[in-house]
């Protein structure tokens, strides 16, 4: 059996960037999370353009995780192919289609500074 492959956080987030970008995903985006959520370190955005790409984006970088020895939780999303959601430890990966990533506009919640978000919070 081979032996779990430990990297960095930031060595995790190069290696899925390099994946995503092999697989010509669209407006790639990573969000720092360091000191900002308990749940991972970095967020990773990623739009292909139909159902097939962004499920085979999402079965190629799980197929290279598991042969770097990375263990991930299943996916969640794969059926329908609409967002798939990655749990790589350190590291969150979401790859929407188009349509779905403009709806959630997840990036822009997570890019909003404390001040905003709290400003925001005050004026409503």
């Amino acid at each position: 059996m081979k032996k779990p492959k430990t990297l960095s956080s930031k060595q995790l987030l190069e290696f899925t960037l390099k994946s995503l970008e092999n697989d010509k995903g669209i407006d790639i985006v990573s969000i720092d999370l360091v000191g900002r959520s308990s749940i991972a370190d970095y967020m990773i955005v990623a739009s292909g353009n139909t159902v097939r790409q962004v499920t085979a984006m999402a079965n190629n970088l799980i197929k290279k995780y598991k042969e770097a020895g990375i263990k991930t939780p299943s996916p969640e999303g794969m059926s329908n192919g609409d967002w798939v959601l990655i749990d790589a430890n350190d590291i969150l990966v979401h790859i929407f289609r188009p349509e779905v990533r403009d709806f959630y506009s997840l990036e822009k919640m997570w890019e909003k500074s404390v001040e905003e978000i709290t400003s925001d919070i005050i004026k409503n």
